[in-house]
């Protein structure tokens, strides 16, 4: 139940602020090329104390609850490095940040900085889509020889690709909110239509075809 309540509150906040945006008769166009009816920019989060500060919280006592022996935090660029921080510094833990490339300059990291190998590491996240950006950094940690237990994750859209990627590259996904929870929660608040609840489910079950 306090999972559900905790879920249910990360999306009213997500909707509130606009960090989350639903359009369903006037699709988002994402970079991939995606129609959508959904755009998400969890950023906004930092702009709103009370927002930032509850995710900092979950996360933090998520982290005690399920892998209470953490050593490291990394954070996600660019959206996550923040809320990474903000959950490093409440548990009083080092805290690194992954880039999605590594630097064509310099030292050329893609790490941003100390880890040491065999680190415990949990990855903080803003948002999973299809999962590859987000287990980029899983694959660059851990090429690092950190030990990544698990990355958590502000919200998920829930697309099956994502679930199986997380599986076959063996790391466990934990999120505080995702596309379901919202879902039921906009339309009982009005700020959905019970006529677009099927465009919106549509889309989840075809991304990549649908709209087109």
């Amino acid at each position: 139940m306090e999972q559900l309540e905790t879920s249910r509150q990360v999306a009213k906040y997500l909707l509130d602020i606009k960090a989350v945006e639903l359009q369903p008769s006037n699709p988002f166009t994402w970079a991939s090329g995606w129609k959508s009816p959904i755009y998400t920019d969890n950023r906004k989060t930092l702009s709103y104390p009370e927002v930032r500060n509850y995710l900092k919280h979950q996360f933090s006592e998520m982290i005690k609850e399920k892998y209470p022996e953490t050593e490291l935090i990394a954070g996600v660029a660019t959206g996550a490095i923040a809320v990474g921080a903000l959950v490093a510094e409440e548990l009083n833990l080092p805290m690194v940040y992954v880039r999605s490339s590594s630097k064509n300059h310099g030292l050329e990291n893609q790490v941003e900085g100390v880890c040491h190998e065999g680190q415990k590491t949990v990855v903080i996240e803003d948002l999973v889509s299809t999962g590859m950006s987000s287990l980029k950094a899983v694959s660059a940690l851990r090429e690092q020889k950190c030990n990544v237990q698990a990355m958590m994750a502000i919200f998920t859209y829930g697309f099956p690709i994502a679930q199986e990627s997380f599986k076959q590259a063996d790391c466990q996904l934990y999120t505080l909110s995702n596309y379901n929870t919202l879902i039921e929660l906009a339309t009982e608040t009005g700020y959905v239509h019970q006529d677009q609840l099927e465009k919106l489910l549509e889309w989840r079950n075809s991304p990549e075809t649908w709209g087109k």
